[in-house]
């Protein structure tokens, strides 16, 4: 069983999305797949809720209540954790022990920027990730590769504790998809592979991970 969680000081960055379409990959590769949902906002759950009716549903798990791990069944074979809102370190701390791997999106702004490094610097000095035991990924979200913003932002994020690993472009279809319960994996028409493929990086890092 991989424990994946997908967690960010700073809101707004695309958790959701992230966690939700990996789920949906999992599932549709077949795998028994739990998505544990730690926003208070529920939206995570929402979408599991609306995947229900396909052969490639998710199960959600309510994580803010006490001693959710209970409740996860033992034959998942994969488990997206969507961390709430803010999350500051001392609570991924409490949870590390259940955690496989980390996955940190990242919006390629300025103020994102400034918001995410101290976050990311104290996760560092947390002993199960210092030693590498938890690996922790970047993703940059909603990149916009052909703007100078997104260019600088990604050559400051190289300089930062954790390697990026992959870069997902903005685009609207991940908003709509998500407003039916789907993914992007869950489509197959020319433009949705080429978003498809971005997320190429991302799923070989978390397999070599287990």
């Amino acid at each position: 069983m991989l424990k994946v969680l997908v967690a960010s000081s700073k809101g707004g960055c695309g958790k959701s999305t992230i966690a939700t379409n990996l789920a949906a990959y999992s599932a549709l590769k077949g795998k028994a797949t739990v998505l544990a949902d730690a926003d208070r906002q529920g939206s995570s759950s929402r979408w599991c809720e609306k995947r229900a009716d396909l052969s490639t549903a998710v199960l959600p798990i309510d994580a803010t209540r006490k001693n959710w791990q209970q409740r996860i069944p033992v034959d998942a074979e994969r488990v997206i954790i969507d961390s709430g809102a803010g999350i500051r370190v001392s609570e991924i701390a409490a949870i590390l022990d259940d955690v496989d791997v980390i996955v940190v999106p990242v919006l390629p702004s300025v103020v994102d920027l400034e918001a995410t490094l101290p976050f990311l610097n104290e996760l560092a000095t947390l002993p199960r990730i210092k030693k590498g035991k938890v690996p922790v990924g970047l993703v940059a979200n909603r990149a916009k590769p052909w703007t100078n913003a997104t260019q600088n932002a990604l050559a400051e994020i190289g300089d930062w504790p954790f390697p990026l690993i992959a870069q997902l472009r903005d685009t609207q279809a991940y908003s709509l998809m998500n407003g039916l319960g789907r993914s992007i994996f869950d489509y197959h028409s020319e433009i949705v592979r080429s978003h498809q493929e971005d997320w190429a990086k991302l799923l070989r890092w978390l397999k070599k991970q287990g």
